[in-house]
């Protein structure tokens, strides 16, 4: 079983490290969470050219296997190639209009017929089939298919990014040389899916992300003892490009923090932020990934996964893991209740004439950087 390790990988917490980016306290507007003009300019700018993550590549292991992602008004289909590549293509038949592809996983399929009027798609969205083909103009037939969408892997993750592959910012690129090789270490790729959590919160999506921008609502949300409100003092955040990364060392290794060899792989919880909408927060054992879909200004769906490293369960060693991990993550569980909590607390103000801006504190930086960096992408 894999454990992750700093190794040659820079210090990102401890002795010598800036922990608080230069970036100070702030204040912020609350029109970001409720302005549907706003939230259409995110859809059309953001959400469609930015790479969105989409599910496990366990999910489409086969040829022929799919699975869809919805959200922001968007059906989009990935299927597994023959040759082991991706194809992504929206899922929106080319004749009137209807999804095409009915079932949202599937396993071995050749083809997709639309319930509506019999259209054909191949499995990269290619239209292969009209009934009646005589009855239409053979030019508006000519190569048509539902547009394509680019999808790429990285760290047993499937992505996508509606921009298309001839436009589509490589995957690596956006996810920066900082996350690769951070978020790498864990080898996400060798993990596999145990659990998704689903739920649907009232309020904008960006609100979630804030909300794992930040640990100073540890102490009074989830009541955390002493020594890990301690420890978060400690914690550093990094903005690297679009996307952040924080580190909480955690309190039984707070006394090894200053040493210039800590590991913060193996002592600190790992968190990384890749904008515009995922979250991974790597304990050393295991991962969840916190992904909110925003369904429109004030309605988001949250899903949060939880994979582990993979083995055998007769294994004496790894069944040690695996109850250790278990009980982790029925803890954790309980944790992500807490935070659907205050969404719908967050929900009873949102469209309060009280709530009109955000204080927001110097630990709470990558929040501000966060929407001021959303700001800049839908004004250009």
């Amino acid at each position: 079983m894999h454990v992750p390790t700093r190794g040659s990988l820079p210090a990102r917490v401890g002795a010598g490290v800036q922990s608080v980016p230069d970036h100070g306290p702030s204040v912020m507007d609350a029109s970001v969470y409720r302005d549907p003009v706003r939230f259409e300019l995110e859809r059309t700018k953001v959400l469609t050219s930015h790479w969105l993550l989409a599910g496990r590549s366990e999910q489409v292991r086969e040829p022929g296997d799919w699975l869809t992602y919805e959200g922001h008004g968007e059906s989009i289909v990935i299927t597994r190639q023959p040759d082991g590549a991706l194809a992504a293509f929206h899922n929106v038949c080319q004749h009137r209009g209807p999804a095409f592809v009915t079932a949202m996983t599937g396993c071995a399929a050749r083809r997709f017929t639309c319930p509506y009027h019999g259209w054909v798609y191949d499995t990269t969205g290619r239209v292969v089939g009209v009934p009646e083909r005589e009855d239409f103009d053979p030019a508006h037939l000519d190569g048509l298919r539902a547009p394509a969408v680019a999808a790429d892997e990285w760290g047993g993750w499937v992505w996508i990014n509606l921009a298309g592959p001839d436009a589509a910012t490589p995957l690596l690129d956006a996810l920066g040389a900082d996350i690769v090789s951070d978020l790498g270490a864990f080898r996400m790729e060798d993990m596999v899916l145990h659990e998704v959590l689903e739920f649907d919160v009232p309020v904008n999506y960006k609100a979630v992300v804030d909300g794992f921008n930040e640990i100073y609502h540890v102490t009074e949300l989830h009541h955390v003892p002493p020594e890990f409100t301690k420890a978060a003092r400690c914690a550093s955040f990094h903005i690297v490009g679009d996307n952040y990364m924080c580190f909480v060392p955690k309190p039984e290794h707070l006394a090894e923090l200053e040493s210039v060899d800590y590991d913060h792989h193996q002592y600190a919880i790992c968190h990384y932020v890749v904008f515009p909408n995922t979250v991974f927060n790597c304990n050393p054992e295991h991962i969840q990934v916190f992904q909110p879909i925003p369904i429109g200004v004030d309605r988001t769906r949250f899903l949060c996964w939880e994979i582990v490293y993979a083995g055998d369960q007769n294994d004496p060693q790894y069944a040690k893991y695996w109850k250790k991990t278990m009980l982790h993550w029925a803890g954790l569980k309980h944790v992500v209740g807490e935070d659907i909590g205050i969404y719908e607390q967050m929900a009873r103000t949102k469209n309060s004439s009280g709530f009109r801006q955000q204080v927001l504190s110097e630990r709470e930086c990558k929040i501000a950087h966060y929407h001021e960096n959303m700001d800049r992408k839908i004004r250009i």
